[in-house]
């Protein structure tokens, strides 16, 4: 009985210890993606903020608090043609920047469409690759870091400017019981397209420049709390300027006109069920990468050595019955007892 058990158990370790890398290396890769069906809402807030009021004057205005309200959408049809010539797992999300004023009313918004590979989240680039309606070509991360997020500078696509550059690797930091890594960038004044859509009735925003002669200028300071076992943000400030120059700007004593001025930060409650989210997701995926593998291999470990252990005591008290006082070994050969007359 006891050699049957020790087999079995010998069979339970070689499957637990091969089933480990397999897990890993094979399955991992293969599971860990991004769902095409995502959808998500973030409500964003930049409190005490400078906000262009477009219909008393074109004048600057102090304002307790602009929204920012960002939708995601998994656009899984569309995933799906890009598929069938991408010949890889390819994510399409439409989102929606849109901004709205102290009284709730629109300023502007802009529509985005991020292509990109549902294992690696680089860039995947098709048709209907866009911000604001116009074609772009992105190039690096936007919304989401990569699985396993290192250590290092990224290259970042700036909707606003439409271009890419490094995003700086500050550090470790802790963050509402997650160890995170800590990004900044600061994108310096930029020309930067006119939203297609802003609270000004009877104007084309994109014929504004060529008829009055105002551009759109733009900086930002960006920071990101990444989590970085599934890549996502946790956290993320910006703090954003906007100016127009030239035009119906060029009579101010500097030429400038405050279009927008704040640091857009997410709203509590949001924040809140972020980082609940991205923790969930957090332990999915060290389930596949680390504590399954793992588990496994020590499972399978154990298991030999309890199969082994098992042998060897059975051995021992099969050996400890082959001979000795009662013991009921073989008998010793006797000599046969001469007849006697």
């Amino acid at each position: 009985m006891r050699r049957r058990a020790s087999l079995v158990l010998l069979a339970l370790a070689v499957f637990c210890t091969a089933l480990a890398p397999l897990l890993r290396w094979y399955a991992y890769p293969r599971l860990a993606k991004i769902p095409p069906s995502q959808y998500q809402e973030m409500v964003l807030e930049a409190k005490d903020a400078t906000l262009l009021d477009y219909n008393n004057g074109m004048e600057p205005r102090k304002v307790d608090k602009v929204t920012i309200i960002q939708t995601l959408k998994g656009n899984v049809e569309a995933s799906r043609e890009i598929e069938a010539s991408a010949g890889k797992d390819v994510v399409v999300w439409d989102t929606l920047t849109y901004i709205a004023g102290p009284d709730g009313k629109m300023v502007s918004q802009i529509p985005e469409r991020y292509i990109f590979d549902a294992h690696t989240q680089d860039p995947v680039h098709a048709t209907g690759e866009m911000v604001d309606g116009d074609a772009v070509r992105r190039e690096g991360i936007e919304f989401k870091w990569p699985f396993f997020t290192e250590p290092r500078d990224y290259l970042y696509f700036d909707a606003q400017t439409r271009t890419s550059s490094p995003i700086h690797y500050v550090g470790p930091r802790a963050f509402r019981g997650l160890d995170v890594h800590y990004f900044e960038m600061t994108v310096p004044w930029t020309k930067v397209p006119m939203p297609k859509k802003m609270p000004i009735p009877g104007v084309d925003p994109a014929k504004i420049e060529e008829q009055t002669g105002t551009s759109l200028w733009y900086s930002a300071t960006m920071k990101f709390w990444v989590d970085p076992v599934t890549g996502a943000p946790v956290n993320a400030e910006q703090s954003i300027r906007q100016e127009m120059r030239g035009g119906i700007a060029a009579a101010r004593p500097d030429g400038k006109l405050t279009a927008f001025a704040g640091d857009v930060k997410i709203r509590p409650d949001y924040l809140d069920h972020t980082v609940d989210l991205v923790k969930a997701n957090r332990t999915k995926v060290l389930a596949l990468h680390t504590y399954g593998p793992v588990g496994l291999l020590v499972t399978g470990l154990g298991l030999f050595g309890l199969a082994l252990w098992l042998e060897a005591r059975g051995r021992r008290r099969r050996g400890s019955g082959d001979g000795g006082p009662g013991g009921g070994g073989p008998a010793e050969s006797v000599p046969p007892v001469p007849a006697t007359a």
